[in-house]
Formats: C-alpha cells, sequence, structure tokens
C-alpha cells in the first residue's frame, strides 16, 4: 500500500497544457453530489507549501473527508469547515460509507445511507459527495479521484484490525489534521436520548406515535400515560399557583396605591381644614370681622359733647327717656337711689312742661 501511495505522489508533471485545461472542465462542468473528475489526464501532485501557496493557479486543490455522519450536527460542520479552508484554493470531496459498512465495522446508524448522503449534500462547505466510500483508502480510490490531501481529526482512528486506518496516509504525507468540536458527537447525542428515554416516549405518545412504533411494552405505556396525566394535573396546580400569585400581588399593589392615596387626601384635608379653623385662619379673621360689624350695629357712637343744643319747639311732644338710662344704672344701687332717680326724672319734666 505503502509503494502505491509513494507511486502516485510521484507522478511527473504533465507535458500538456490541455490535460489541466480539460480537468477544470470536469470540475466546473459536472453538478454537485456526483464524482467530477472523468478525464484521463495525468494528475500532479502537491506539497502542501505548494498548497498553501495557492499553486497551482490552474485547477484547485482537492481536499477529501470521509466519516459516517450520522446524526449530522454542528461537529460534522465545522470538521468539514475546517478541510475547506486548509487551502486558499480547494475542492472539497466528501465520502460517506454505506450502511452495510458502516454496520459491519462501527454498528448500527439512527440514520439511514440515503439520509445521510442528503444531509451531506445541503452542507456549503462541502462541493462533492462520494457514495458508498470505502472504510479504508487504497491507491485506486485516491487516483480514481484525483485526491491530494486526506483531512481529518489527528487521534488514531483503530477499526478493522488496524491501529489507526490513516496510518498509510500519514506516512505519504497527504495527511492535514482538523480539530475536533468538545462537546458534540454523534455518540453524545444517542447517550441524552438513551439517558432521557422514559421522557421522549411519554412526549411521543403524547403527540400520538403508538406502542408499537415505539417498541414500548403495554404495561410501559399505561404508565407513560398516567405520568403524562399527573403532568398534565401538576402543570394545571402550577398555572392556579402562578394566577393566585399574580391576584395577590395585584390586590397588594391596589392596597397600596389605596393607601397611598387616602394618605394623601387626608392630608390635604388636614391642611384645608387648619388654614380655615387653625389660629390664623380664614374663619377666625371673618368671625371677628362679623364680630364687629355687630357691634358696631347694636352700640352706635355717641354725638360729641361740645355740639350746639338745639331748642325745641313747642309743637314736639317730649322724647320718651332713653332706656340706656336705666341701663346705665348699677343693679347694687339702692332702692332709694333709684326711687330719687325717677323723681328726679318727673321734676325735670314738669319745669319742662
Amino acid at each position: 500500500m505503502q509503494r502505491d501511495l509513494k507511486h502516485i505522489s510521484s507522478n511527473g508533471r504533465p507535458s500538456e497544457m490541455q490535460d489541466r485545461r480539460s480537468c477544470i472542465k470536469c470540475l466546473s462542468m459536472s453538478p454537485k453530489g456526483e464524482t467530477s473528475c472523468q478525464c484521463k489526464a495525468p494528475h500532479e501532485k502537491l506539497t502542501i507549501a505548494q498548497a498553501r501557496h495557492g499553486t497551482p493557479v490552474d485547477r484547485p486543490v482537492r481536499v477529501y473527508a470521509d466519516g459516517i455522519f450520522d446524526l449530522f450536527h454542528s461537529g460534522h460542520a465545522r470538521a468539514l469547515m475546517q478541510a475547506k479552508t486548509l487551502f486558499p484554493n480547494s475542492y472539497l470531496l466528501v465520502g460517506v460509507c454505506s450502511d452495510d459498512l458502516t454496520h459491519k465495522f462501527k454498528g448500527f446508524t439512527v440514520m439511514n445511507e440515503e439520509e445521510r448522503y442528503e444531509a451531506l449534500r445541503h452542507c456549503r462547505y462541502v462541493d462533492e459527495v462520494i457514495r458508498d466510500a470505502p472504510w479504508t483508502l487504497t491507491a485506486e480510490f485516491l487516483e480514481k479521484h484525483k485526491i491530494d490531501f486526506v483531512a481529518h481529526d489527528d487521534i488514531p482512528y483503530s477499526s478493522a484490525g488496524s491501529d489507526d486506518v490513516y496510518k498509510h496516509i500519514k506516512e505519504a504525507g497527504m495527511f492535514v489534521p482538523t480539530q475536533r468540536t468538545e462537546g458534540i458527537s454523534t455518540s453524545d447525542i444517542i447517550t441524552r436520548i438513551v439517558r432521557d428515554y422514559d421522557v421522549y416516549a411519554r412526549r411521543n405518545l403524547q403527540r400520538g406515535y403508538t406502542a408499537k412504533e415505539l417498541n414500548v411494552s403495554f404495561i410501559n405505556e399505561k404508565k407513560y400515560r398516567f405520568q403524562n396525566q399527573v403532568d398534565k394535573m401538576k402543570e394545571k396546580v402550577k398555572n392556579v399557583e402562578e394566577r393566585s400569585k399574580e391576584f395577590v400581588n395585584r390586590v397588594e399593589e391596589k392596597s397600596h396605591d389605596l393607601i397611598q392615596k387616602w394618605e394623601e387626601k387626608s392630608r390635604e384635608f388636614i391642611g384645608n381644614f387648619l388654614e380655615l379653623f387653625g389660629p390664623d385662619g380664614a374663619w377666625k379673621q371673618m368671625f371677628q370681622e362679623r364680630s364687629g360689624r355687630m357691634l358696631q350695629a347694636l352700640s352706635p357712637r355717641q354725638s360729641p359733647t361740645s355740639s350746639p343744643t338745639r331748642g325745641r319747639s313747642p309743637s314736639r311732644s317730649p322724647s320718651p327717656p332713653s332706656p340706656w338710662l336705666f341701663r346705665k344704672a348699677s343693679p347694687t344701687s339702692s332702692p332709694k337711689a333709684a326711687s330719687a332717680s325717677i323723681s328726679s326724672m318727673s321734676e325735670g319734666d314738669e319745669d319742662e312742661k
């Protein structure tokens, strides 16, 4: 195998430029997903240094990556992105192993080979998908597809009785390593499904799948359906609790608002009351003004003592005695003084007559 690979790497440069141009024409005209290079022109091998400098300019560097690609995920996509961007001008071929070969050397797959082919065909980094790829690369396969380099992670891949199926590729100088994406792999995804098998089985039963389709026994089916009913009740109780909490929170907010408004109104009422009935309030001033007016109305001011007396006309009758004269008498005066004042008043009246 090593001699065959060395023979491929030591091919001479083609003597005619037309052969290279016919190879470029095959690359440009063939649709994606089919074998691209069908011409018989000799294939000039490149070194990694030449490929990194972007030579030759008349054709892209043909990079090959293979795998199972079951449950196609972001780790697969990142590996293909690295293989595509290893060189400035590259053409990425991706080989996908068939179901028979995969079940023989690796085990059962979740997706069948047609589904895996389609998943690779829709990846933007892939230029060509090679169906039914070999498990171990041979010189005939590399020469047929005119492969310059093989891209894969550098971890030894033990399979088919070999410690590393890419060992001969590495020795021939055709291997370019890529980096694995930690935390994601097909095995990790399958482990998650197996770990949470009951959850997914219950979910699919609830979505309408039958127990036969899920390979679930009669007892487990009843158990899962009962658990689904319990979960529904728990969800309802949880919703009621959340709604009750929301209601209580709303009531508390409204009560706080009412209390705050009541406090504002009470402060306003007290302030208005003090302005009206306080010690310096408007009511006191108004009361004083009104009481002064009443006193003036009840006790008018007396005429001045220096005013001249007017002669009384004989036609006028004598004016009755003023009631204020009686009010000026002290209640503590004796009856004799009262009778004396009355007699003096009567005598004065007689003199006037």
